[in-house]
């Protein structure tokens, strides 16, 4: 369902304009490049998230139509550093998150949010192989690193917020196969890897789809990952197919990964049964795999 923008209904509705938080990230830096290629004017906040004066500086300066939320705090190189850095995670998850999704309710404006997935992990009820996957209702059962669990609870508090539009994207994979936040490139690096199936968005095909949603004005709660499930070795494979015939690597188990990480990391099937719904053209995660990924890299004949 849409938002309720508070502008009279005879009103022509407001030319797009973005407000994109998340100017040195990944995603934030995606949307930019996307913003430009489709004409939409765009500028990138440069207050802080917690800090509420500078948001609302923001906004009076831009006039956006839409803001889109692609800050916040993951750690680096990887959510272990959210173990150690608890505070710091709190204020940019939780206490800005919130502030941005605040202050714009107060002005009747949606917030696109890029939440996360990994809220999550294989249950009685979810077993793992079974295709049953978690719906946009379900309550988180993953609280295994403090990430996860500050995830989870901002995102419940959200409910609360007719105007923000969460989407969960879960180990994100771009054609990019140099970006080390890659979830392609940081298994291709690992010296081992777990096998296990996982929802995963796919960014080259999703961010257009996000941004169409801001168009729309939909908001609540939405899986954002490619339908169905891949294991990290299915996605090794084909790498070897389509990028490197030579490539090798090891599996080792959870309880071997559980030695060498500081935090339990997240494995689930998401149900993308909603956006697929509104967005019947949605490959599965293999086929945009091949599409977006590994086609437009290929190095190889595949035969």
């Amino acid at each position: 369902m849409g938002f309720p923008v508070n502008v009279p209904s005879q009103s022509p509705p407001k030319p797009l304009n973005f407000l994109i938080y998340g100017k040195t990230g990944w995603i934030g830096g995606l949307l930019g490049k996307l913003c430009q290629s489709q004409s939409i004017p765009f500028a990138y906040g440069s207050g802080r998230l917690e800090d509420r004066r500078s948001l609302e500086a923001d906004l009076a300066a831009c006039d956006p139509s839409h803001v889109i939320n692609a800050a916040g705090v993951t750690g680096r190189p990887n959510v272990d550093w959210c173990e150690s850095h608890k505070v710091e995670t709190i204020r940019a998850n939780v206490v800005g998150t919130l502030t941005l999704a605040d202050v714009c309710r107060e002005r009747g404006l949606i917030l696109i949010n890029y939440a996360t997935g990994c809220i999550f992990e294989y249950d009685a009820e979810h077993p793992l192989g079974s295709g049953v996957g978690f719906k946009e209702e379900d309550t988180p059962n993953f609280i295994g690193s403090f990430y996860s669990k500050t995830k989870a609870m901002v995102e419940d508090l959200l409910r609360n917020y007719e105007n923000v539009c969460t989407l969960r994207v879960r180990m994100p994979i771009s054609s990019d196969l140099s970006n080390p936040r890659n979830f392609i490139t940081k298994i291709s690096r690992y010296e081992k890897v777990v096998n296990i199936p996982n929802s995963m968005t796919i960014l080259d095909e999703l961010l257009p789809i996000s941004i169409e949603m801001a168009k729309r004005n939909l908001t609540g709660i939405w899986n954002f990952t490619n339908p169905g499930v891949v294991s990290h070795n299915e996605i090794l494979e084909m790498y070897r197919e389509y990028i490197d015939p030579n490539f090798t690597w090891k599996n080792f188990t959870l309880e071997e990964q559980a030695q060498v990480i500081v935090a339990p990391r997240s494995n689930n099937e998401l149900d993308a049964t909603k956006l697929s719904r509104e967005f019947p053209e949605l490959l599965s995660i293999k086929e945009s795999l091949i599409k977006y990924v590994f086609k437009p890299n290929q190095k190889t004949s595949v035969a």
